[in-house]
């Protein structure tokens, strides 16, 4: 039997806490769910082997750097993303929206699009929803991502409305776009992207303009862009709430463990962010009892794994004084244990929260993280 194209089950829910499953023909996405990053066409210091054996269902392609290096047209030839990269399951890109609004000293905003110059050689592009689209077409990717223009929060509110509607005429051209690789849409999914920073009465807005359009799944976007948690926070007691409880919730760029576990009390079912392979490269690793820096005297001669409670590959083999000791001798060995034990970490949280939702205790799971992740009784 074919799997299907997409489809969502939500399996259980504890006050707005969900847990469910996304089935498409290139296997199930477990929600919640994190997506470790994989922007260039791999996950820094990871085999793809190596990801999944982590437990991530599904990892993240960037649109941006992928449709400069080595080209959307050349991967296509290539046959594709999946077969480019051996990563056989499901693969979600954004749209460039964001990395391309990042680069605000090298472009131009237009009805039609953004262009821009490449920040590897200077070279000129246009990025439009129907480009934005054909180019997640030829990498071949599974959950393709609206383009959209992500402000960030501070900037004055009738800037943010203004970004918001255009966000919302280029989803419904990118909705056009996707529909139109016919061969393609049938066994993909398209996202939309809630866009209105801060703004509760924007993001309604844009919450019911997108419902209008349609979407597979529906993104929280416009957070992560230096609001702060208390401010995210307070946008995301309402925000999934406007979108349509029968698909996934996606929120952007997000974040830290107690970020993922706060975002799953609010109603969040999947999550990306280079937060756990950027701190792995960095010697920063995740622990049930917070972040260790592993660059720090004090381990130089521990023998114990970097988390007592963790069961990773290299928690059960390696110690934390030879750990520090690669981190301090610059050893490429070092930024690929740290990152397998980061990701496997996040792996581990969302397995955690989705066993927990399932059977009612999320209240008393998140309470007990808090306590020992952040030393905290609230």
């Amino acid at each position: 039997m074919i799997a299907p194209r997409f489809s969502f089950t939500l399996q259980a829910t504890d006050g707005k806490a969900r847990t469910g499953a996304i089935a498409m023909q290139r296997g199930e996405i477990r929600t919640p769910a994190f997506m470790p990053v994989g922007t260039a066409a791999t996950v820094k210091a990871m085999k793809p082997e190596a990801v999944r054996q982590t437990g991530a269902d599904i990892i993240l392609g960037n649109t941006y750097h992928l449709m400069l290096r080595p080209g959307a047209e050349r991967v296509a030839r290539l046959g594709g993303l999946h077969k480019f990269m051996n990563w056989p399951r499901p693969i979600l890109t954004d749209s460039g929206g964001y990395q391309v609004m990042s680069l605000s000293d090298l472009r131009k905003l237009t009805e039609q699009g953004v262009e821009f110059r490449s920040h590897l050689d200077g070279s000129k592009h246009m990025l439009t929803p129907e480009r934005s689209m054909q180019i997640q077409r030829l990498l071949g990717s599974d959950i393709v991502m609206a383009f959209d223009e992500c402000p960030r929060a501070d900037r004055p509110r009738d800037e943010i409305a203004a970004s918001m509607e255009l966000s919302m005429r280029w989803a419904r051209r990118s909705r056009e776009g996707f529909d139109a690789g016919e061969e393609h849409a049938a066994r993909a999914a398209l996202f939309g992207i809630q866009q209105g920073a801060l703004h509760e009465d924007l993001r309604r807005v844009s919450a019911e303009k997108l419902t209008e359009i349609g979407f597979d799944g529906y993104a929280v976007g416009g957070l992560a862009v230096g609001e702060g948690q208390e401010a995210m926070f307070g946008v995301l007691d309402y925000a999934p709430d406007m979108l349509p409880a029968d698909r996934p919730r996606y929120l952007m760029g997000v974040g830290k463990p107690d970020d993922l576990v706060g975002a799953v009390e609010r109603g969040i079912d999947m999550f990306d962010c280079v937060l756990p392979t950027r701190s792995g490269r960095n010697g920063q690793a995740f622990t049930w009892n917070g972040p260790l820096n592993l660059r720090n005297a004090r381990f130089a001669e521990d023998t114990g794994p970097l988390d007592e409670r963790c069961r990773c590959p290299v928690c059960t083999t390696y110690s934390r004084a030879y750990i520090h000791h690669l981190v301090k001798s610059g050893e490429m060995l070092g930024a690929m244990l740290v990152t397998e034990h980061n990701l496997s970490f996040y792996q581990a949280l969302m397995h955690g929260m989705r066993d927990a939702i399932a059977e009612g205790r999320f209240a008393s799971f998140a309470a007990a993280f808090r306590r020992d992740y952040l030393g905290s009784s609230d």
